[in-house]
């Protein structure tokens, strides 16, 4: 079934262009993880694991990819925008898809702000002439510019961008294990992957809920669902695979930065509060010269590449909500010559630069934002895992109980251990996120206009794609 017919069926048109290939999303998954993400927050992690930061990414990796299983199915049955408000609204009921679409919210508004904020701090190190304020609004506006101009330049520009991280993580893992092989550092070492002195699970689990946020942007891909002109499958596949990708690449350059931090106990004690853990692991990997490359890399990689299709996604999820009027209509317009939608667009710049410019004026905002971000992505990945249950077993009868059960089933019990091991100011505001959408939801029933979802009577799959969703 061809995907403007798929849309269709659930009682929607389609506007976006579809353009996008398989390729386009395995390469937009890449940019939004970052393959040099960890280079970011690794004194944080690092910390938080009590220096097993290989382990924390590994445990990261292995929830997300039961994560990345539960969107393969739901994006088979729901070939459409809004990932997670889209999947809960209609495996589920349109009331539970709400609240899932406002707490991934809470992710996707927020992740952009977060992305220019790190980004912004590492260039103003590299050229203090230039306040952190100034890049903000430089990063924001070039952005903004660019996906206006229409989803395949912002797909062109994100091959590009993928290979000049990988060029710039390339040339750090060579000199590191070279560096290692020299005797720098503390040579080769397991304790990255596990110390006996220091481990445990909560300790372990506590650093994943630090470290998923490494690996938030592969369920961005599902935002293109109404942009991709393959089939419906091929957005699962992609998920899956940029996950393993990236996760293979975390591991590694964690590892070999683990054994390079010069002084292991002191950030383990002290933390990172710079945010430099990483940069001072490369310098006594390669000198001053790799550090200050592997900060400008974080820089252009966050503040560009990484922000620039987390825009995108954000924009999409809003995109989403209005048009079925559980958010203000005017967010679902669509330019007439780019089929992007222009208003989302700008409301996300608009919200990163603010959120960014006060997260600057705080000592924690790195670190707040950070935890913000991966709990409500963590909360609405519990409700993802649900409704591979509730749609295909209860309401399909299926017996796939590998996909439909098993899988589900270890994602959120993963999931729910690292949200019950996360910071307490995080839940705290987290639920505190989740609650005040409860009370818009009440409101929404009572003044008439409880949530529904366009063509909520459709049927979900066709008996051809129920026997497609147990190849």
């Amino acid at each position: 079934m061809a995907g403007t017919e798929q849309i269709e069926r659930f009682g929607y048109t389609q506007e976006l262009r579809r353009s996008l290939t398989f390729t386009d999303l395995l390469v937009y998954g890449l940019i939004f993880m970052v393959p040099i993400a960890p280079f970011g927050i690794f004194g944080g992690v690092f910390q938080g694991s009590g220096g097993m930061v290989a382990l924390a990414y590994a445990i990261g990796m292995v929830a997300m990819v039961f994560t990345a299983l539960s969107y393969a199915q739901m994006v088979k049955a729901f070939p459409m925008a809004g990932s997670v408000y889209s999947y809960a609204g209609r495996g589920i009921a349109a009331p539970v898809g709400f609240l899932a679409g406002w707490v991934i919210l809470l992710d996707y508004v927020l992740v952009p702000g977060l992305l220019y904020l790190i980004a912004s701090v590492a260039m103003n190190s590299v050229v203090t002439q230039i306040p952190v304020w100034a890049w903000l609004v430089a990063f924001v506006v070039l952005n903004t510019v660019v996906n206006l101009l229409g989803i395949e330049l912002t797909a062109l520009v994100n091959k590009f961008m993928l290979l000049g991280e990988l060029v710039v993580l390339a040339i750090f893992l060579v000199i590191g294990v070279v560096a290692l092989a020299q005797g720098k550092g503390r040579g080769f070492s397991w304790e990255p992957v596990y110390n006996s002195g220091t481990f445990s699970w909560s300790l372990i689990f506590g650093a994943v809920s630090i470290a998923v946020l490494s690996f938030l942007g592969f369920d961005g891909i599902s935002m293109l669902a109404e942009e991709h002109k393959g089939e419906a499958r091929q957005i699962g596949r992609s998920m899956v695979a940029a996950l393993l990708l990236a996760g293979v690449l975390f591991i590694v350059q964690t590892w070999i930065a683990a054994l390079l931090v010069p002084d292991p106990d002191k950030l383990i004690a002290d933390g990172d509060p710079g945010g430099t853990a990483f940069y001072d692991a490369s310098r006594v990997g390669g000198g001053a010269w790799l550090a200050t490359l592997t900060a400008v890399a974080t820089a252009v990689a966050w503040g560009f590449a990484n922000s620039l299709v987390a825009q995108v996604a954000t924009s999409r999820l809003l995109y989403a909500m209005a048009r079925d009027r559980q958010l203000p209509k005017f967010l679902a317009r669509i330019s007439p010559r780019h089929k992007v939608p222009t208003n989302a667009t700008f409301v996300v710049a608009a919200v990163s630069l603010g959120l960014g410019l006060y997260m600057w004026s705080r000592d924690d905002g790195i670190t707040l934002l950070s935890t913000l971000v991966n709990f409500g992505a963590m909360t609405a990945f519990l409700a993802l895992h649900v409704s591979v249950f509730w749609h295909y077993v209860v309401r399909g009868g299926s017996r796939d109980w590998l996909r439909h059960l098993i899988f589900p089933l270890a994602g959120f019990l993963i999931l729910l251990y690292v949200v019950i091991n996360a910071k307490v100011a995080a839940q705290m505001l987290g639920f505190t996120w989740l609650g005040i959408g409860v009370v818009i939801l009440v409101i929404l029933y009572a003044t008439g206009r409880r949530p529904q979802l366009s063509g909520q009577t459709a049927t979900a799959e066709t008996p051809t794609e129920k026997a497609q969703a147990n190849d």
